[in-house]
C-alpha cells in the first residue's frame, strides 16, 4: 500500500500554510485518500486499480491547492473578525442596554425648556465609559486594528443609530396612511433632539472609553520596547 502521507506531502509541499496547518490538511488529505482506497480493495480492486481510482479522485492538484488556501484565509478571516469585531461589538450593545435599563430609574438631567428638552442619564452616560473601554480592549486583544477596536467600542450607538433612523419613516408612513397630519418641523426637532441625547452623547461617551483604551495600550507598548532595547 502507498504511503499517502508522504504522497500528499510531496505533491502539496509547496502549500502556503504554516507548519501545523500544512500538517493538518496532510493528515486529513491521506486519510481520506486511504479511506477510499481500502474501499475499493475490499470490493475486490488489484492493488494497482484501486491506486489509480484513487489518485484520479484529485485530478488537479495546483488547483487542490488553490482551494483549500481559499478556504483557510476565508476561514480565518472570518475567525478574525468575529473575535475583533462581532463578539466586543455585541457585548457593548447587550452591556450598554443592560446597563441602561438598570440605571433608568435614576433622575435624569433635563437641559432646555418645554418641548426642546433634552433628557441625559448620568451614571448611564459614566457607565458607557466603560463599556466603550471594554469594548476596545477585547477588540485590541483578539489582534484587532485601531479602527475595529473603535468600531466595536461605538458598536452599541451604531445599531440605535439605525433603529433610530428607521423609526422615524416609519412613524410618518403610518401617519399619512391614517390620515393625521405631519408638521415636518416639529419631526425635524424631534429627530435633532433625539438624536442628541440617545446618539450623539452616548456614542461620545463609548468613544472616549474607546480611545482611553487605545492610548493606555499604545502607552504599555510604548514602555515595552523602551525596556527591551
Amino acid at each position: 500500500m502507498p504511503d499517502w502521507q508522504k504522497l500528499v506531502g510531496q505533491r502539496l509541499s509547496d502549500l502556503a500554510l504554516d507548519a501545523a496547518e500544512k500538517e493538518e490538511v496532510h493528515a486529513e488529505l491521506a486519510a481520506h485518500l486511504e479511506d477510499f482506497y481500502e474501499s475499493l480493495r475490499t470490493k475486490g480492486l488489484s492493488e494497482q486499480a484501486a491506486i489509480q481510482q484513487t489518485l484520479a479522485q484529485v485530478v488537479n492538484w495546483w488547483d487542490l491547492r488553490r482551494k483549500i488556501l481559499i478556504a483557510k484565509k476565508g476561514r480565518d478571516f472570518m475567525k478574525k473578525r468575529l473575535h475583533q469585531l462581532w463578539i466586543p461589538g455585541f457585548l457593548t450593545f447587550i452591556l450598554s442596554t443592560v446597563f441602561l435599563m438598570t440605571l433608568l430609574g435614576f433622575q435624569p438631567r433635563i437641559v432646555g425648556d418645554g418641548p426642546n428638552a433634552i433628557l441625559f442619564c448620568a451614571p448611564w452616560l459614566e457607565s458607557l465609559l466603560f463599556v466603550g473601554a471594554l469594548g476596545a480592549y477585547l477588540s485590541s486583544r483578539a489582534g484587532g486594528s485601531r479602527g475595529a477596536a473603535l468600531f466595536a467600542s461605538v458598536f452599541p450607538v451604531l445599531a440605535l443609530t439605525t433603529a433610530f433612523l428607521l423609526m422615524f419613516p416609519i412613524d410618518l408612513i403610518v401617519e399619512r396612511a391614517i390620515g393625521n397630519h405631519v408638521d415636518f418641523s416639529i419631526v425635524a426637532i424631534a429627530i435633532l433632539r433625539e438624536g442628541i441625547g440617545w446618539i450623539l452623547v452616548p456614542g461620545g461617551a463609548l468613544l472616549v472609553g474607546g480611545l482611553l483604551v487605545q492610548f493606555l495600550l499604545s502607552r504599555r507598548l510604548t514602555s515595552r520596547s523602551v525596556a527591551g532595547s
